[in-house]
């Protein structure tokens, strides 16, 4: 692996200023962050959480709304207050993930009230620790003697992982530090019972996250034990397969999750499941819980870029190579069914029956960014795109007070609450979750989305996602300060303004469903490189002022799945730059399975600024099937079809659910 200057963005020194995520910016900071802290506090009077798979076992049949609990755990764990341990096993990562959104908004502008209540929430979770380092609200409260015993279900190196990351990040942030070494304090116990030495435990976690958290540990100490341990936990994966079950059988068949999947909690899908089926060095395919796969192949690749391993880089480009092209949905979703959230196998998408958690595509996000931070390839900036533009941004609504973990490409409300296959298609956005892994991730991710759009290699900067910001780089031998406008991805105009006078490299991305129609201008002179790795890299003697316009693609097109994808067969979805658009029932009428749209129809872009916080819209003229004229029966022998000629309108994917109860779907019936 070649040595090279590599750097993202710093969050501080970039400012993300007008249009769609200019919008979601504000919103996070200005009503998301505020609301979840009162989620946290079990002050939000108006949170009704869902009810849905996932979630029954904490609050069955509360029609109240769930409470978090999440700092009361904390204060009970640390003898503030008396109480039970109530939630998740998990539910610390809820608090460790909005610590790091309020961390990554921080850095981009002074908030000293906000400062202040981090401070006393990090005096709080200081309270909760143990004397010799160990932190976690579960099993301080219930279990006390049983710590280490159960990874594979109870998640105290996932919580542990999460609370790193917001460590480090409000490290960076404010230059605090006593967060900081609360977690160093709770890494070392962990390097003190886990590794490859006699002594130690030669186990690894369940559920993958600690990974991540180590490295960014090692990021701001420099200390070379938590990337060994991050390394080690990564190579340990699946190499004895039986350790869990060793676990197992210490615990007498104890099983945290056992109401969930009997006999055997959480692994009772088998290896596969948690990842540890292979020895992570020989896995071909993403198998298992979705999220997971992201964790664990977002850590691969930082212990990779970081220790120069070629080998595991190669494993992980081969994961992502799989994953795009033959188990992502086209709007990057991934997580195929609702048993056990997992990826299933090549091809298999269903629609209606889809996982596609929030998190997942969150994960997408981590895992393309660090692949584009080892090698610079457009293909990983677009699947970033995807997934961002698409299923992360449709897990919020657009007034951000309510969420999806489930990101389905059909939808019917009936079906959702008569057919239990598919409970967890809600048509709705739920205020909280009893498991609420989604919500603060997704804060996490947008607070921190600066760190997303470019990639530094030596005195190259590379362009990976599009949107108004003004920008201070630094290269490998200066620093430079870029500004873009552009109204992106409503229109595919990019302006790029050069703020520094000097020689160095801008490199645009051409996304993939623009390679065929793009046009580059630097001062209204077209630029004759080409792309190369997805990338126009263009090599400059740049003046202060300079300006180069780069022209996308922002016809509708129609798209269509590998007719592999038996769900597919038949049927066509519309893009519009990086959006996936869809049908809604408030747009088209019920019955949306009946609908065609003709070969011969024209796919018409229209602006509409005064429909849902503004959004493009799609119209073509469409067909509808009518319905028998003896609805009374079923299967029939001798039928003429008859259609009505219908107005077709579309709407960006991430806006639907947005106007009450809707049918919605993304692929319809082509003729």
């Amino acid at each position: 692996m070649k040595e090279n200057y590599i750097a993202s963005a710093n969050i501080k020194d970039v400012t993300i200023s007008s249009g769609l995520f200019g919008r979601v910016s504000r919103l996070v900071r200005e009503k998301v962050i505020p609301y979840q802290w009162e989620i946290l506090n079990d002050t939000a009077k108006d949170a009704v959480p869902d009810h849905s798979i996932e979630n029954f076992s904490v609050a069955e049949g509360n029609d109240q709304g769930y409470p978090s609990h999440c700092i009361a755990n904390f204060k009970i764990a640390a003898g503030d207050e008396t109480g039970d341990f109530y939630g998740m096993v998990f539910q610390d990562s809820d608090l460790a993930k909005w610590l790091e959104a309020v961390s990554y908004q921080l850095m981009s502008g002074p908030d000293p009230e906000l400062e202040r209540q981090v401070d006393d929430t990090i005096d709080l979770i200081g309270r909760a620790q143990q004397e010799d380092g160990y932190l976690n609200t579960y099993f301080t409260i219930k279990e006390p003697g049983n710590r280490f015993t159960n990874l594979c279900e109870c998640h105290e190196m996932y919580c542990a992982g999460h609370m790193m990351e917001a460590a480090a990040a409000y490290y960076e942030a404010t230059g605090k530090d006593k967060l900081l070494k609360i977690m160093c304090r709770m890494a070392d116990l962990i390097d003190e019972n886990f590794g490859p030495e006699e002594n130690k435990r030669h186990g690894y976690p369940g559920h993958e996250e600690i990974e991540l958290g180590l490295v960014k540990l090692y990021k701001v100490t420099n200390d070379k034990r938590y990337l060994r341990l991050a390394k080690y936990f990564i190579d340990e994966r699946g190499k004895n397969p039986l350790y869990f079950d060793i676990e197992f059988e210490k615990r007498n068949h104890a099983s945290h999750f056992s109401y969930l999947y009997p006999p055997y909690g959480m692994y009772s899908n088998g290896p596969k499941y948690a990842q540890y089926h292979l020895p992570v060095r020989e896995q071909k395919t993403f198998e298992g819980h979705a999220v997971r796969c992201m964790y664990l192949a977002s850590g691969a690749v930082d212990v990779a870029r970081l220790t120069g391993d070629e080998e595991l880089l190669s494993v992980c480009r081969g994961l992502y190579k799989n994953m795009v092209q033959r188990r992502m949905y086209l709007t990057g979703g991934i997580g195929s069914t609702a048993k056990a959230e997992m990826f299933t196998s090549d091809y298999d998408l269903p629609n209606d029956l889809v996982y596609g958690e929030t998190c997942a595509s969150v994960g997408i996000m981590f895992f393309t960014k660090r692949l584009m931070e080892a090698e610079q390839k457009g293909d990983y900036a677009d699947t970033m795109e995807r997934a961002l533009f698409n299923t992360c941004l449709a897990g919020m609504s657009l007034d951000g007070r309510s969420f999806f973990y489930v990101n389905p490409l059909e939808a019917d409300p009936v079906l959702s609450r008569e057919n239990p296959d598919k409970a967890h298609v809600l048509t709705v956005r739920p205020s909280w979750f009893g498991c609420a892994c989604c919500p603060p991730n997704l804060s996490r991710m947008i607070t921190s989305l600066p760190e997303y759009l470019y990639t530094v290699c030596d005195d190259q900067v590379y362009m990976n996602l599009y949107m108004s910001n003004q920008a201070k780089l630094q290269l490998k031998s200066h620093a430079i300060e870029l500004e873009v406008d552009t109204e992106y991805p409503y229109e595919g105009v990019v302006k790029i303004t050069a703020k520094t006078t000097g020689s160095y490299g801008i490199c645009l991305r051409i996304p993939s469903w623009s390679r065929e129609r793009w046009k580059a201008e630097i001062n209204g002179k077209r630029v004759s490189e080409q792309p190369s790795d997805g990338f126009l890299c263009i090599d400059h003697n740049w003046n202060e002022g300079d300006v180069i316009v780069l022209e996308l693609d922002f016809e509708p097109k129609r798209v269509y799945a590998n007719p592999r994808v038996s769900k597919d067969v038949g049927k066509v979805a519309v893009q519009c730059g990086p959006l996936v658009y869809c049908l809604e029932e408030a747009d088209n009428g019920k019955g949306l399975q009946r609908i065609y749209l003709p070969k011969s129809s024209q796919l018409q872009l229209m602006s509409r600024k005064d429909k849902l916080e503004g959004i493009n819209e799609i119209h073509a003229k469409g067909l509808r099937l009518r319905d028998m004229e003896d609805t009374s029966v079923l299967y029939e022998s001798n039928v003429e079809w008859n259609y009505d000629e219908v107005d077709l309108v579309f709407i960006p994917y991430y806006a639907w659910a947005n106007r009450g109860e809707n049918e919605m779907t993304v692929w319809i019936h082509e003729n």
